[in-house]
Formats: structure tokens, sequence, C-alpha cells
């Protein structure tokens, strides 16, 4: 099936790019969650319409992920935490941890946009990277600390 894409789909293309997909991964995904729409005729005049308001409406929340990522770039995140023998933490931390402390400094990133392989588990500073937008990743610094 033949379907126009109206936002940016990681795996297929950006917006108004026109790609074929399997029938059941657009009927039951792409058109639903309003990612695309089928490429008829008459849809692909209607989006032709459309394609400059939609990249306009994309270029703008590029430009947005790109200032935001600037000011994460200086961001450090410290989350204190309870330590046994050998400074071992008890338990670890996850995104959710990340996306709390960084709720508290005033950021607000969903946890499925932090973008952690696994969980840590030690003392010290990590980087962790941030999926803001289609492209634009940020990365910041995350402390974790002995609590006291």
């Amino acid at each position: 099936m033949k379907v126009i894409l109206k936002q940016y789909v990681e795996s297929l293309g950006k917006a108004g790019d026109t790609v074929k997909v399997a029938d059941g991964y657009a009927r039951n995904f792409l058109i639903p969650k309003g990612l695309a729409t089928e490429a008829s005729t008459r849809n692909i005049k209607i989006f032709e319409h459309e394609k400059q308001r939609i990249l306009h409406q994309a270029e703008k929340i590029h430009l947005q992920a790109e200032e935001l990522a600037a000011t994460l770039s200086g961001v450090v995140c410290t989350i204190a935490r309870r330590v046994g023998e050998q400074e071992k933490l008890y338990g670890s931390v996850n995104a959710k941890d990340i996306e709390a402390a960084l709720g508290a400094q005033g950021v607000v990133i969903e946890k499925r946009n932090i973008l952690l392989d696994e969980p840590i588990r030690a003392l010290g500073e990590f980087r962790v990277r941030i999926k803001l937008s289609a492209g634009v990743t940020a990365e910041i610094k995350v402390a974790i600390v002995a609590e006291s």
C-alpha cells in the first residue's frame, strides 16, 4: 500500500514522502495514529496544499528542539542514592529517576525520550542521551552521589 507520511517516521521518511508499506502496517499503525494517509489521487491533491504547512511546522519543531538541546548541554542532573559497602548502590538509577530529577530542575522531558542503554548501578558521572525530536538529541551529565 502506498501512503503519504504526515509526520517524520524514523524507519520510513519525513513528512510529505510517499512510501510503500505493508497493508497491515498502514491500516493498523500509521493511519490510525495520524502518521500517514492513503496515497489516492484525491489525497495526493489535498496533501499538496497541506504540504507547505506541515513542512513549516516540522521546521519550527526542529528549531525548538535544537534550542532545547543547546540549553540541555549544560545541565547536570544530580541524584543521591543510598550506598553500601565498597560504594555499591542499593538498586539502580533508571530513566524514571532521571525524569524526576530533571523535573525538579524545571526541565520537562518524557521518560521514553531518555535513551539509557542500561540502568546505572554505580557512583560517578555518566553521559545520558535525550531524544528531543527527529534527528535531534542532546546529552546531559548525570551525577550519582552517595546519600548522606
